[in-house]
């Protein structure tokens, strides 16, 4: 079992940074994917970003794509996601996710994610 908690969500003004952290506890996220995903009110939830923690391989959604990095911290057993250039249409709640996986691939699809943390609230100002 693996219990997510995200942090560093708040409030910016557009065109600015933040960086949310996803800490794993109860296993390592050594054989696992790890995704940020995010659910503004009234739509879907959409993919952000993934990483693989076994192979590094990342992958990213379009929208974001060139603005936001994922990485991951081996130590601290936590995947950050640093957001820059901030947008308007960024702000929702974003949800760390994870599955178990030794593979490369990483999955766009929410339903394909087995672990979930309680999301954190990012708004972006105009």
């Amino acid at each position: 079992q693996v219990q997510l908690v995200e942090s560093g969500g708040g409030l910016v003004q557009a065109g600015g940074s933040l960086r949310l952290s996803c800490a794993a506890s109860g296993r390592t996220f050594s054989s696992y994917a790890v995704a940020w995903f995010r659910q503004a009110p009234g739509k879907a939830r959409e993919f952000v970003a993934a990483i693989s923690w076994s192979v590094g391989n990342t992958n990213y959604a379009d929208s974001v794509k060139g603005r936001f990095i994922i990485s991951r911290d081996n130590a601290k057993n936590t995947v950050y996601l640093q957001m820059n250039s901030l947008k308007p249409e960024d702000t929702a709640g974003y949800y760390c996710a994870a599955k178990y996986s030794y593979s490369a691939f990483l999955s766009v699809f929410a339903r394909e994610y087995d672990y979930w943390g309680q999301g954190t609230q990012v708004t972006v100002s105009s």
